[in-house]
Parts: C-alpha cells; sequence; structure tokens
C-alpha cells in the first residue's frame, strides 16, 4: 500500500467516525474534533508528553529485554532437540499464564514498582518470541547445512551465511508482534499498579467516564507505536533484505 492509499484510508476512516459520532449524538462516542481538541489541550499542558515518555521507557526496556532473552533461548531450543524437549513444557505455562496473573504475582511479590512492572511484562512474552524464533530455526533447510559440512565452511560463516539469511523474517516478525503486544500489556501494568504513564491516565479518565481523553491518550500512542515502525523498522528490515 502506497503512501497515498494509506492517507485515503485514514480520512475514509476519520470521516465514517465523524458521521457515525454525528448520528450517536452522545458523550460517549465524541467526534473526531473533539478527539483532536482534547489531544491538543493535554499536549500543550505537557502531561500527554510526559506519560507518553515513561510508557515508552517501560515499553522499550521490556521489549529489548525479552526480544534478547527469546532469541537467545529460541535458538538454543531449536539447534538442541533434548533442551527443546527439557523447556518445552516451561513453554507451555508460560504461553498460556494470563498476563494478569503475571502482573498480580509480580506486584505482589517485589512491590508496586517499575521493576514488578518490567518483569512482568518481560515473564508474559518472552515465551511469544521463543517459540516464533524456535520455528524459524527448526525451519532451515537442510541441504545447505550438509553442503556446509561437506565443504567445512567455517561456523561463523554458516551462521551469517546460512542461519542469519533464513531466520531474519521470523525475527522481524517476531520483532513486529512483541512491540505490538508489550505496549498494550504495559498499558494495563500501568493501569493496576503505575502512578504515571498512559495506563495510569487512562484509568483515571475511566473513573471519570472521559472516553474522548481516553482515545485521545490512545490515538496518540498507537501513532507512536507506527512511527517506530516506518522510522526504525522498516529501514532494518529493508537493509536486511539487501544483505540476505
Amino acid at each position: 500500500m502506497n503512501n497515498s492509499n494509506k492517507f485515503l484510508s485514514i480520512f475514509a476512516f476519520a470521516i465514517l467516525w465523524q458521521s457515525i459520532s454525528i448520528l450517536a449524538n452522545t458523550d460517549v462516542f465524541p467526534s473526531v474534533v473533539d478527539i483532536l481538541r482534547s489531544f491538543f489541550d493535554h499536549l500543550l499542558n505537557k502531561e500527554l508528553v510526559y506519560h507518553i515518555t515513561i510508557t515508552l521507557q517501560r515499553v522499550l526496556i521490556a521489549f529489548s529485554i525479552a526480544m534478547i532473552i527469546g532469541v537467545f533461548f529460541g535458538i538454543i531450543m531449536g539447534l538442541f532437540p533434548k533442551i527443546d524437549s527439557f523447556l518445552d513444557i516451561f513453554l507451555i505455562i508460560g504461553l498460556n499464564m494470563p498476563a494478569l496473573v503475571t502482573i498480580i504475582i509480580c506486584y505482589i511479590w517485589f512491590g508496586l514498582t517499575d521493576f514488578s512492572a518490567i518483569l512482568a511484562v518481560i515473564i508474559n512474552k518472552v515465551p511469544i518470541i521463543i517459540v516464533n524464533i524456535r520455528e524459524g530455526i527448526k525451519a532451515i533447510d537442510k541441504k545447505y547445512l550438509d553442503l556446509a559440512s561437506i565443504y567445512e565452511i567455517p561456523k561463523k560463516d554458516v551462521i551469517k551465511k546460512i542461519y542469519l539469511p533464513q531466520i531474519y523474517p521470523y525475527i522481524m516478525a517476531t520483532t513486529r508482534l512483541t512491540i505490538s503486544l508489550v505496549w498494550k500489556i504495559v498499558l494495563v501494568v500501568e493501569l493496576l499498579g503505575r502512578s504515571d504513564g498512559v495506563g495510569f491516565q487512562i484509568a483515571l479518565f475511566f473513573q471519570d467516564f472521559d472516553i474522548t481523553s481516553i482515545l485521545a491518550y490512545s490515538f496518540a500512542f498507537i501513532f507512536i507505536v507506527i512511527l517506530i515502525e516506518k522510522i526504525f523498522l522498516n529501514p532494518i528490515e529493508a537493509k536486511m533484505r539487501v544483505w540476505r
């Protein structure tokens, strides 16, 4: 989808939203104009910038640590069947543990701190990363590894020219998936036990039934995540495709 089509889809969505808002004629379905007005009000008093910055810090820290741990164990489990078999039961437990339970347990054990909040997000998302990377390793075409063995290609070249080019799509897909999931869980973590951040603010707005501010904050943060995708992830993916 090119930029003109993307703009057109956003414009169509805004028109549809505005039309429904006019027809509904209720405070619980604010218009696009009301949401934009609320957004700029929060932006001008610097409240929005502060809370989005706090949430972004938590998202980036949790995402980075989760990716490092997940990619490492995903590769190990993909390469060594015995380790995969031994850890698989823990992976299944992690995948099926509700995020809410993980968050509450971390807050009870370690207190209402940033450490607890970030730890809960990491614990909840690492299993998903492991599964994706493990399956990427297992999907590698064995004939290339056999050729590398026959011609005694050095290990570092095997990793660089066989493993990485074949698992990079899994890494990129996992990166996008993890970012989209992490920021959503961070909002829940903030809502339940932090005194700042977008999630905390949404909890306050909910108490006041301020749906306009909730949507203003939500769309602002979604916009930031889209910018991260466009500014960082897309260029990285383009470079990896050329290298591949």
